[in-house]
């Protein structure tokens, strides 16, 4: 790829919010901006979320920005937490306080519904082990950090720079 196309793509990138981390190369790390401030009884823990996946993945990394942020985190009051992401690194995400109120951890919602924005699928009937099992192993579930396989997974859907290269529909995950 010459010069002029890899700036081109850099400078759509920087617009629609997603950066590349410094000194990486273009395809080595895509950052991801999220902005907590919509949710504000919960900040620790969407940072904490966030961490669990910076700890587990190299491709992509996930920074709390004020503005300009393509994934944003708002408090709700009833209906379910969920994702309306394109699951390229954009998105609203409704954490639902009513959810928090019967049990269970707001880490965990935050993490899952991250792992949404960062193209994974629910997974319902996995175990607490696996982090987009979400509400399925009930509020006793405290596991906020992907396992394994869906490290790997955001580690292939990220490798080239995955939410920079194209932009899809928004879909609506829980």
């Amino acid at each position: 790829m010459n010069g002029r196309v890899i700036g081109a793509a850099l400078a759509l990138a920087t617009a629609m919010g997603i950066g590349f981390a410094p000194g990486a190369s273009a395809a080595a790390v895509t950052t991801l901006y999220y902005s907590s401030s919509g949710a504000p009884d919960y900040l620790a823990q969407i940072d904490q979320g966030a961490a669990n996946w910076n700890a587990a993945v190299t491709d992509v990394r996930l920074v709390k920005r004020g503005t300009g942020a393509t994934i944003v985190f708002h408090e709700t009051h009833s209906g379910g937490s969920y994702t309306n992401t394109n699951g390229h690194g954009r998105g609203d995400i409704y954490l639902d306080t009513s959810q928090v109120a019967e049990g269970y951890d707001p880490t965990r919602i935050a993490a899952h519904e991250l792992g949404h924005n960062l193209g994974l699928p629910d997974h319902y009937s996995g175990p607490c082990t696996e982090l987009m099992s979400g509400h399925g192993p009930g509020t006793a579930c405290k596991n906020a950090n992907p396992d394994a396989t869906e490290a790997a997974k955001v580690q292939s859907l990220w490798v080239n720079g995955f939410a920079a290269a194209r932009e899809e529909s928004r879909q609506v995950v829980h």
